[in-house]
């Protein structure tokens, strides 16, 4: 009898360390959707990557779009096994909170944080349907306290800090779950810049392994080359 594959979705997916996660999960053996808010994006990440992968469109910041992401799922899943929470959105690079307005502030809050929040409340039904839920944050160094926070992208860093809040949050309250986020380093990404040390491959390496390897005890805790770090 063969055992069925694991399902993950996940969230802004079309470049970057999500299509990275996303290829690696399919490697894997796993069932992935790949989302992205946009279509013609999504469907060009999806097309290469062999293995068993789908493409749903899907804003974070939209809850309309969020709930037709959850139907569609449901018309094609009884369950989903893994959420990574990867879409995020960087406007503020190179300012500081002196100059940092409302509205940058706002946008970010509601892809990087609130974009999260709602996501994982919207597929917690499908995600209960698994006997070993994951949900995996990705977070960022930026938004790391124990560190010091540096004066630099104020919105996106405090999103990011407040994302480490949510991801304790849900720990929390969702028992079973194994619940946590990941900060994949300076990575070279079109959002990283060509001058970071670390590949894609790289930064993905913790999220994939949170998904599918690491033990479902492992829950409420900030990551960094599969190690627990404080935040």
């Amino acid at each position: 009898m063969s055992v069925p594959p694991k399902i993950a979705l996940v969230t802004g997916a079309y470049k970057g360390i999500g299509l990275e996660v996303v290829r690696q999960l399919a490697t894997r053996g796993v069932r992935v959707y790949l989302t992205a808010r946009q279509r013609e994006a999504g469907e060009k990440a999806r097309a290469s990557i062999k293995g068993d992968v789908h493409f749903l469109p899907l804003d974070v910041s939209d809850p309309p779009s969020i709930e037709s992401a959850v139907r569609a799922l449901r018309r094609q899943e009884e369950r989903l096994d893994v959420l990574v929470n990867n879409a995020a959105i960087l406007l503020d690079d190179g300012g500081n909170v002196l100059d940092l307005d409302g509205e940058t502030a706002r946008q970010t809050f509601a892809t990087n944080t609130v974009g999260p929040l709602l996501v994982t409340q919207a597929f917690q039904p499908l995600l209960e349907q698994s006997k070993a839920p994951r949900v995996i944050n990705v977070s960022s160094g930026a938004g790391q306290l124990a560190e010091g926070l540096q004066d630099w992208a104020p919105a996106y860093s405090m999103s990011k800090t407040a994302l480490n809040a949510l991801t304790q949050h849900f720990a929390a309250a969702l028992r079973r779950f194994a619940v946590n986020s990941v900060s994949p380093g300076w990575v070279r990404t079109d959002m990283g810049g060509a001058a970071a040390p670390l590949s894609v491959d790289q930064g993905a390496d913790t999220i994939v392994w949170l998904a599918l390897d690491a033990p479902q005890t492992l829950t409420g805790k900030f990551l960094r080359e599969r190690a627990e770090i404080a935040w």
